[in-house]
């Protein structure tokens, strides 16, 4: 077990291309806000549904790629820093590329998988194909069907949350699961911050357990997904994803907010 400033500091480096990843719940917000507080720089990040910390992240010039499939304040509107990198290069320039929900996931599994790139049957009517380098075509030898084609990920990094740990280090969680496993097979380097550690991890409904060999740090960080939800644990701040709104549209107020997260370690 490591703390979270520590694993952050040894895994994470000026340049990597990091995931964070975890689908309406377990959200490592504090895994991305220790990333902001030490300054790292130059990252592309991924991630299906960018949403606060990735908006906060690219804010604070971590940022100068973002690949996604989709992009917003979930039942607030937009990201209005990540639309101030894009339209005006503030505080620095961001580069996008655009996916499909799907093709993302493929493009996890495929990483995950140890193979070149997915297959799969989408893209079609879109212009996403001309204007990303990660999309192809490939000729199904079987049939002759063209299908679409997505360049495997391979993050240099990716984090996620989750419910709990044994003391051995094997990592459990449930609820609604997004592509946390897939990003974490897929990934050179892997943190899971955990709300926290437990003798034995006794069973749940469609839960699902990571072994400790596929991690190279777990973080015991209780409220490590607020402001989204651990399920079982607390429940989603729907009045913090509201108070971004406007936060988050100012350029001043949300350099404030930055200060405070730097002057106020977790």
């Amino acid at each position: 077990m490591q703390s979270l400033p520590q694993a952050v500091s040894e895994l994470v480096h000026d340049g990597d291309v990091v995931a964070l990843e975890g689908f309406t719940h377990l959200i490592p917000f504090a895994a991305g806000h220790e990333i902001i507080r030490q300054g790292r720089r130059d990252l592309t990040l991924v991630r299906m549904t960018p949403d606060l910390v990735y908006d906060q992240m690219i804010g604070a010039g971590c940022a100068s790629k973002l690949v996604f499939s989709w992009g917003g304040n979930p039942g607030v509107g937009s990201l209005h820093r990540m639309r101030d990198a894009l339209g005006a290069g503030w505080p620095v320039p961001l580069q996008i590329e655009e996916h499909s929900h799907a093709g993302m996931a493929n493009r996890y599994v495929a990483g995950a998988s140890g193979l070149p790139f997915a297959v799969l049957r989408g893209y079609a009517g879109t212009e996403l194909p001309e204007h990303t380098d990660t999309i192809s075509t490939v000729t199904c030898p079987f049939t002759g069907e063209e299908l679409a084609a997505v360049k495997a990920l391979n993050p240099d990094v990716s984090i996620v949350h989750a419910q709990r740990a044994d003391r051995a280090g094997n990592v459990q969680f449930w609820g609604i699961l997004g592509v946390q496993k897939e990003a974490v097979l897929a990934a050179q380097r892997a943190i899971v911050t955990v709300e926290e550690i437990v003798d034995e991890l006794t069973p749940v409904p469609g839960a699902v357990v990571l072994p400790s060999w596929v991690l190279d740090a777990v973080v015991v960080a209780p409220g490590g997904a607020a402001p989204s939800y651990a399920h079982g644990y607390y429940d989603r701040d729907n009045a913090a994803y509201k108070a971004w709104d406007k936060v988050s549209r100012d350029r001043e107020a949300f350099s404030v907010w930055l200060k405070d997260l730097k002057e106020n370690a977790s």
